[in-house]
């Protein structure tokens, strides 16, 4: 197959890039430009802006994709002006959303007060009624490390413009939290800080620790959406990609650990004794445990990188690239996280 991708060049793309070249697809990638080099040989170049695609209609007709996968579609007005312009040109649309369109993801935030959703989320389970789930000051500060995002971000127009265009079918990946190296977020070093600065005692609060949800290795994550963009029957569906079981924070702490040989102990408090930084303003009795049985089922998927091997390689990656800070963590030790563990 021809397959054209919108966003190869970010964290996951080069990976979803590899996965189709090793199944012997000829893939060309939309890029800007100066970040090229993350893509693997003898992908062919479109350079420009993927935002301004009525711009390359010619060239995207020349090479004649029979499948376009977009990882960067932001909003609904993208996705409409996506749709708009590949009729007649592909297909098929591939297009990458979020676990943030369910429901629960606005209960555990507090934008809806109502009742907690059942477990496991299915891709039939509810979604948001509230659009534009960020506030301006998250969404200013998450435009700082994705410059894709737009100022009307949400995923749940994304996919209704992709799933119900007349004339081109959709495909849509639900992501989970996507860890690995190149990881923007840096979701493990809190815990690779703590542990390589040797630490021994790290805390948690007790809601903190016993909080599941959906993860993904970012290898991982890229073979789910290549799969999704060479099977025929994926064509109409609507896939959540995470691994199974989801396992708490604490659990993942456990796992980090034992890969690092730490010696330490984990330490669960009660709210009351846990310091501020290391609580999440949220309504964590809402988990976002998610199945990925559809995918599994449907199109075959596993995982080809084992847990253990993605964790090994997140926490080199982790250790050598340290993020200067983040919008998420606080990673220095206050003097009351040291004193609340001692």
């Amino acid at each position: 197959m021809k397959i054209l991708v919108l966003g190869g060049t970010g964290f996951i793309g080069p990976h979803v890039i590899r996965h189709l070249q090793a199944g012997g697809h000829r893939v060309a990638a939309i890029h800007r430009g100066p970040r090229a080099t993350s893509l693997p040989p003898e992908v062919e170049h479109i350079v420009g802006d993927a935002r301004d695609i009525a711009h390359y209609r010619t060239e995207i007709q020349s090479f004649a994709p029979d499948v376009l996968i977009d990882l960067i579609l932001s909003s609904g007005n993208q996705a409409e002006a996506l749709m708009q312009n590949v009729r007649g040109v592909v297909s098929r649309v591939v297009a990458i959303s979020s676990m943030d369109v369910y429901r629960a993801f606005a209960v555990t935030h507090g934008m809806d007060p109502g009742p907690l959703e059942p477990l496991p989320l299915t891709e039939e389970s509810r979604l948001r009624t509230k659009l534009h789930p960020y506030s301006p000051q998250i969404l200013k500060a998450m435009q700082g490390i994705f410059q894709w995002l737009d100022d009307e971000y949400d995923k749940i127009p994304v996919e209704n413009a992709v799933m119900r265009d007349e004339q081109v079918l959709g495909t849509v990946l639900r992501l989970p939290m996507v860890y690995g190296p190149g990881d923007a977020l840096h979701r493990f070093y809190p815990i690779v800080k703590r542990i390589a600065d040797g630490r021994q005692r790290i805390l948690f609060s007790e809601e903190m620790a016993a909080w599941r949800s959906p993860r993904g290795y970012v290898e991982n994550v890229a073979a789910a959406i290549a799969l999704a963009a060479v099977s025929e029957r994926a064509a109409g569906r609507i896939y959540n990609v995470a691994e199974q079981p989801a396992f708490s924070e604490l659990e993942w702490a456990k796992k980090i650990a034992d890969q690092m040989n730490w010696q330490g102990e984990f330490v669960v408090l009660p709210a009351e004794r846990t310091p501020k930084h290391l609580i999440l303003p949220a309504n964590t009795a809402q988990h976002w445990v998610a199945s990925s049985e559809r995918l599994r089922r449907e199109l075959g998927y596993r995982e080809p990188v084992t847990l253990e091997q993605a964790l090994r390689r997140t926490i080199a990656w982790e250790r050598v690239y340290p993020p200067a800070t983040s919008m998420f963590y606080q990673f220095d030790y206050s003097a009351e996280d040291a004193a609340t563990a001692a």
